[in-house]
């Protein structure tokens, strides 16, 4: 594969950062009951064709598509002053990330199975407990994200080839998701063994919105700017190629 080929792909990456950024926070724009206070609401919440829809999409197919992001955002910083912090930011948030996806996934399929069963007159449905691995990949995936993220804003920062405040944008989006949305709202309930469809209500699930919103500003910025700055031009050789006879 040569270099026009290389940087198209990486293109295409950085542009599914935005994406990403949007549908997280379509996905968690819906205020979700508390099953505490109600739980009949929680269930036919869960329940809904809707809420598995907006997981599948927000959480579990928004989640791959940050991975494959943070891919191609490490990729076109390699090369730049802050190459080495790029690459290390994007191994921890890849392997965070992708621990991020087992809750993602539980949450999807199981809180449904859980509201339904509720609502069919199965009230000990609320009180499964997953094992607690679950909740130690949840944290674990939370450790690597959390400050891979933050460091990645801090590379595009310190890279001189993309805006430096894209970067800025970019590291408190993650903080307003991961630090003061999930960590401070949502982990403590998960380590208790909470299932995940029911933890995150309140305010976390605001602070979590604003910081996607603002991840997709700053993805979209990123990748505008890589864009303009790097799309091929005609009649230039690329390079690896051979030039004219």
């Amino acid at each position: 594969m040569n270099a026009e080929n290389i940087g198209h792909w990486i293109r295409v990456g950085l542009w599914t950062l935005p994406v990403y950024g949007l549908v997280t926070a379509w996905s968690t724009i819906r205020p979700r009951p508390d099953p505490q206070q109600d739980t009949d609401a929680w269930a036919l919440f869960v329940s809904s064709d809707s809420y598995q829809l907006s997981h599948l999409v927000g959480s579990t197919a928004g989640t791959i598509l940050a991975i494959f992001g943070v891919f191609a955002l490490g990729c076109a910083l390699a090369n730049s002053r802050s190459g080495r912090l790029a690459l290390a930011a994007m191994v921890m948030t890849v392997a965070g990330t992708a621990l991020l996806l087992v809750p993602a996934v539980v949450s999807t399929f199981t809180a449904p199975a859980i509201g339904q069963a509720y609502l069919d007159g199965s009230d000990g449905a609320l009180y499964l407990e997953y094992p607690a691995a679950l909740s130690w990949a949840f944290l674990l995936g939370l450790l690597l994200a959390a400050p891979g993220h933050v460091l990645l804003g801090l590379a595009v920062w310190k890279s001189r080839v993309l805006p430096r405040w894209s970067g800025f944008f970019w590291g408190a989006g993650a903080v307003l998701i991961y630090v003061l949305g999930v960590i401070l709202w949502v982990a403590p309930e998960v380590m208790l063994g909470v299932v995940p469809g029911q933890a995150g209500t309140g305010g976390g699930r605001v602070l979590e919105t604003a910081g996607a919103l603002l991840t997709a500003v700053a993805g979209g910025w990123i990748a505008w700017s890589h864009t303009r700055h790097n799309r091929p031009q005609a009649g230039l050789v690329s390079a690896g190629s051979p030039g004219p006879e």
